[in-house]
């Protein structure tokens, strides 16, 4: 009887353990994780998968925020409509009400988050873990509930949900009209209906609750409802929820509610290991070690801002909260990046919707500008947007040497490139008028980031139409491109600045240009830029002309896009790049050159954040990536390398593990185009990684900043092959390892004049072409200076 009854207990015990339910914390113990500061509690934080997401405050409220829709772009989202305000939680133990809405911890992980609460004197301790599984409409939320007494504890635990099914940014125009939620309970959920409209949002735990009630809600159509659960609480005690939607039907919602539910643990672990594997790809090793963890961490940011829509397509959001959907120049500069960090199939997913929609809405060649996730586009295209995409569609087939990719892409930058110069060239010059980068009224005439980004645009077009056989159209637009470089560094150059202009215009145009500048430099009190802005003005008044000049008048970042595209001469642009200097701070560079402030040049970190938010005076990371890029592109890394340190003194500065827009905790709090700030700086230009798929060919050309020592790069795909490199040079003695997974593909590997002995390749694979450059293939060569 005694071995009858050990067994059955026995059998009991393991019954209990197999149902406990798995927590959130074993899947992700080896995960890297970054804790966040006490004074950013308050701010705001991203749970991200690609078809849901989740914004709230790292002390585990969910404020109103965002401006697109006024104090809407926070909660939960499965776009093209909202789920859910958020939601509160309440704790009652012994006649006290502890709400869990002042975490004492966030600890942010790649792929999911955690808040700690803190309650010593109830002597309790809450965790709230939350992630949100690939390809789901749904988000799951893991309450850890501890004791740190030693009698047991009975409490009361309250899950209050806000329901809010509205429709995303312009969703009027679709026909998206928010109606009334109404909810019911079903068994152990709240099931929550748009009464006009077939969008649900479900929440609830696999736990019966002791009492459930729907709360009045004074806010527009929204509806609140809570579960309350009794719990006796002497080991942990685990609480999931999974608060899961639909805009399609009840019955999805219903089925992702359930597999979430079911299958939380395993979801998690396959994110985990793809996670893994998107920092294994372009593995960077350096002596700065946090530029190394920011460079890591950007990739996991990059995952982030995928977002699907299924009836719309797949691509990347600009930024979150407030730009969660898809832009043309955004992803230009940024997908650039993701190919250098090997994130290929979400280029191709984003690549593809930008010309589907581009083609079906302008017809013409012309790129969009941004479109909502309910498929309605609010800008049809700026001018820069439609050559930035020729040299996207050139740098990507250089990763992924696909032909079909080329000849899919190729007639839409035909017809882009033919709209861009016969519609809006009026004076035949070769420069395009229109609006640009800059956002400011009445810069739309010939701006020097449109030229230059065209200029670049025929470069590439003319190797494209080369490789589609296409030898007179390659002609003519390289005779353009040649054309558009020495009329740049002709027309736009100003001697007086030591810069390019802003602009080609007027002096009409400028006048006016002068006036609203002046006022916006008196409202910011710059007198420094309102003494030169009206010695320009009456430098233009004393000698006025009819002609197009060259007016340096905003000191606008994009003055330095014809070093970022190498189309300066080398003595102007050393020039230019030095004048740059003045306009950053100890982050970056500044958007708008006379919003400069008293930090202007520094670079000691000092930082006093703005009482409210506002572009104006902002740096950010794009123009200071363009600078990092520009600098590298006349042979200059350690300037370079200063401006990734700038960037990198903002990553994790208010949310852990990323990098706000504006640098360092405005606008965005993660922002898609960093990783062109970050990957082509390091990747392209430091290791000097220059593919060259589509002849099975990399060039690696070495330009390493001089404190980086010892330095690595591994595993960068470049279509079906792996390379990794491997750099050290101590004592002037300079060791290149560099491994490739193909070993038929070929190498060309450029160093500095000198003498190198070589090991790892046999003659006949190995062919030295002069002192510095060498060709070979192989899996793997190792280079020495003698």
């Amino acid at each position: 009887m005694r071995i009858l009854a050990f067994l059955f207990f026995s059998l009991l015990f393991l019954c209990c353990i197999d149902q406990e339910p798995k927590r959130l914390s074993s899947v992700l113990e080896n995960t890297p994780s970054i804790a966040g500061k006490k004074n950013y509690l308050e701010s705001p934080y991203v749970t991200a998968g690609d078809r849901v997401y989740m914004v709230g405050h790292q002390d585990g409220t969910f404020p109103d925020m965002g401006w697109h829709i006024k104090g809407e772009m926070g909660g939960i989202w499965n776009h093209p409509i909202k789920l859910m305000d958020g939601f509160d939680v309440n704790i009652y133990i012994d006649g006290d009400t502890l709400p869990l809405n002042k975490a004492d911890e966030f600890i942010n992980y790649p792929m999911a988050n955690k808040h700690v609460f803190k309650f010593p004197n109830k002597y309790l301790v809450v965790e709230r873990w939350q992630f949100v599984p690939d390809g789901k409409q749904g988000v799951f939320v893991q309450f850890l509930i501890r004791n740190i007494a030693a009698e047991p504890l009975d409490i009361k635990f309250e899950f209050i949900g806000h329901s809010d099914l509205r429709p995303t940014w312009l969703g009027e125009q679709t026909q998206m009209i928010d109606g009334k939620d109404v909810s019911e309970l079903e068994g152990q959920k709240w099931v929550v209906k748009d009464t006009g409209n077939n969008w649900f949002t479900i929440f609830g735990t696999d736990h019966n609750p002791s009492k459930s009630e729907t709360i009045p809600s004074s806010k527009g159509n929204t509806v609140s409802n809570s579960l309350i659960y009794e719990l006796h609480v002497e080991q942990p005690q685990v609480l999931n929820f999974v608060i899961a939607g639909s805009y399609q039907s009840k019955e999805e919602a219903l089925q992702e509610y359930a597999e979430i539910h079911s299958n939380y643990h395993g979801m998690a672990e396959d994110k985990r290991i793809r996670y893994a594997a998107l920092a294994v790809q372009s593995k960077l090793t350096v002596p700065d070690k946090d530029l190394e963890q920011t460079f890591e961490w950007l990739k996991y940011n990059c995952d982030w801002l995928v977002r699907t829509v299924p009836e719309v397509g797949t691509g990347i959001g600009a930024g979150i909260p407030d730009y969660p959907w898809w832009f043309g120049v955004d992803s230009e500069y940024a997908l650039k990046g993701y190919m250098a960090v090997g994130q290929e199939a979400t280029v191709n997913k984003t690549i593809k919707l930008l010309d589907s929609v581009s083609m079906a809405l302008n017809g013409n060649g012309k790129i969009i500008h941004e479109m909502s996730t309910n498929g309605v586009v609010f800008n049809p295209g700026n001018i820069n947007e439609t050559p930035q995409f020729a040299s996207l569609i050139w740098e990507i087939y250089q990763w992924n040497g696909n032909k079909e990719f080329l000849k899919k892409y190729f007639p839409i930058i035909e017809k882009g490139l033919n709209w861009l110069m016969q519609e809006n060239d009026a004076n035949g010059n070769l420069f395009p008028d229109g609006f640009g980068m800059m956002e400011i009224h009445g810069l739309d005439s010939e701006m020097i980031d449109v030229a230059a980004y065209t200029q670049r645009a025929f470069v590439d077009a003319a190797k494209m139409a080369d490789e589609l056989d296409k030898t007179g159209l390659a002609n003519q637009y390289e005779a353009l491109a040649a054309n558009l470089k020495a009329q740049i560094n002709r027309d736009f150059w100003s001697e007086d600045f030591s810069s390019y202009a802003d602009f080609l215009g007027t002096d009409e145009q400028a006048l006016h240009l002068i006036e609203d500048a002046i006022v916006r430099a008196d409202t910011l009190n710059k007198p420094w830029a309102i003494e030169e802005l009206e010695a320009t003005r009456k430098q233009i008044l004393a000698n006025p002309s009819e002609e197009l000049k060259p007016f340096v008048l905003h000191h606008n970042w994009v003055v330095n896009t014809p070093m970022e595209m190498g189309i300066a001469d080398s003595t102007k642009a050393i020039t230019a790049l030095n004048t740059a200097k003045k306009f950053t701070n100890p982050f970056g560079v500044f958007v708008t050159g006379i919003d400069r402030d008293d930090s202007a040049g520094s670079n000691d970190g000092a930082y006093e954040a703005p009482p409210i938010f506002t572009y104006t005076g902002a740096v950010m990371t794009l123009p200071t990536g363009v600078q990092a890029v520009a600098e590298n592109n006349y042979g200059r890394p350690d300037e370079a390398l200063d401006y990734l340190k700038r960037m990198t003194r903002s990553f994790s500065y208010a949310l852990p593990g990323s990098m706000y827009e504006v640098s360092p905790d405005f606008g965005m709090m993660t922002q898609a185009w960093n990783i062109y700030s970050f990957a082509i700086p390091v990747v392209q230009q430091f290791f000097g990684i220059q593919p060259q798929a589509q002849n099975e060919t990399i060039i690696i050309k070495p330009q390493m900043p001089l404190s980086w020592n010892e330095a690595a790069l591994e595993n960068v795909k470049v279509a079906d092959n792996e390379v990794s490199v491997f750099y050290k040079n101590i004592n002037s003695k300079l060791e290149i390892e560099i491994l490739q997974t193909n070993q038929n593909w070929t190498i060309q590997l450029e160093l500095p004049e000198g003498n190198y002995s070589v090991n790892g390749a046999e003659f006949e694979d190995f062919e030295k072409m002069n002192n510095s450059i060498f060709r070979f293939t192989g899996a793997k060569v190792t280079f020495t200076s003698n």
